[in-house]
């Protein structure tokens, strides 16, 4: 499928594939059609958290190499999960760009004159996943990072991104190292019509990790572990909207996982608070909260469409994704959107 190379002017014109998980019947539709395809008493979940500025350039060992942080394992911004790339930037392919030097623990990495880190732990998983310390932490490292670092982006787009680009219209807490783009076409006129139409809308914030690093070992493992905190406030609405027998909607498969995750971790029941999940959705997942996904167009290999197959089974996505290819749909974060209800 091709890729959407640019932030494309009114998002409600994107096209939209309406799959059917019952019958498997598909309809093309355009993105402003989604409050019609929704019914009263229903509920849609967004992820609000905002995206930061992830990607930073600098060296190791002399040698010139970008770090993409990967998630805080500290809510001071001290220290991170991150991945290594060798030589050259995003122009590049991940799976085409040079390994990097091997990092061992003590290792230091000059990232800018504010923004110096030391290797703590080298992952099993990969010799590229590492947790580094940076020096500076409160808002002295927010304020660097701001300066220094670039949002994540890949080969396919026609540009360099600016942070604005990937942000929805309803970000809030800067935790995610790559957009929750599935959202990003939900417009606040959109949104306004949704709750016109009597659906629920409510919000959690789920740190949306990397979707790529161009490692194989580690692709396979992705989406790692991943933070979320969902509000009292959410976990009320969706326990009211599944008692009236409304449907819990959500925008992305980071919704997805956090209710999900949550949910598996208490036997079914869904907690408020602050929480990481490693869960991995897939094939034979029964999904204990969310009915349906509105979500971006996915290939066929990315984990993230692994995901969906906890909605419809996996003939019946590869049966859509050849007919959006067909049809010229785009594809990746400013591509055009799937619902699965």
């Amino acid at each position: 499928m091709t890729a959407a190379t640019w932030p494309r002017g009114e998002p409600t014109l994107d096209r939209l594939l309406h799959l059917d998980r019952r019958t498997g019947r598909r309809r093309d539709l355009r993105v402003g059609d989604l409050p019609a395809l929704l019914a009263p008493g229903d509920l849609l979940v967004l992820n609000d958290s905002a995206t930061l500025p992830a990607s930073l350039r600098g060296r190791l060992g002399g040698a010139p190499v970008e770090l993409r942080l990967a998630g805080a394992r500290e809510q001071g911004g001290a220290v991170w999960d991150a991945v290594l790339f060798g030589a050259g930037d995003w122009r590049a392919r991940t799976e085409d760009r040079p390994a990097p030097p091997p990092a061992r623990p003590g290792d230091a990495l000059a990232l800018g004159p504010e923004l110096g880190a030391v290797v703590e732990a080298v992952s099993p998983l990969s010799p590229r996943l590492l947790t580094v310390r940076f020096a500076a932490t409160g808002d002295a490292f927010w304020s660097a990072l701001y300066r220094h670092g670039r949002p994540v982006q890949y080969a396919y787009m026609a540009g360099p991104l600016e942070l604005w680009h990937t942000q929805t219209a309803y970000a809030s807490r800067p935790w995610s190292v790559e957009a929750p783009s599935a959202g990003r076409p939900l417009a606040p006129s959109l949104l306004r019509a949704v709750v016109a139409r009597g659906v629920g809308v409510a919000t959690l914030t789920h740190a949306a990790g990397l979707s790529s690093t161009g490692d194989a070992a580690l692709d396979r493992a992705l989406p790692l572990p991943e933070r979320s905190d969902v509000p009292a406030a959410t976990v009320g609405l969706i326990e009211a909207t599944r008692a009236r027998r409304g449907r819990v909607v959500a925008v992305g498969t980071t919704v997805v996982r956090a209710l999900e995750g949550r949910a598996a971790a208490h036997g079914g029941r869904l907690v408020p608070g602050v929480a990481t999940t490693d869960l991995r959705l897939g094939a034979g997942h029964r999904l204990a909260v969310v009915e349906g996904i509105f979500t971006g167009m996915h290939e066929p290999e990315a984990s993230h469409f692994a995901l969906l197959e906890a909605f419809a089974p996996r003939a019946a996505l590869a049966d859509a994704h050849a007919h959006a290819r067909a049809e010229g749909y785009l594809a990746h974060e400013f591509g055009d959107s799937m619902l699965i209800l």
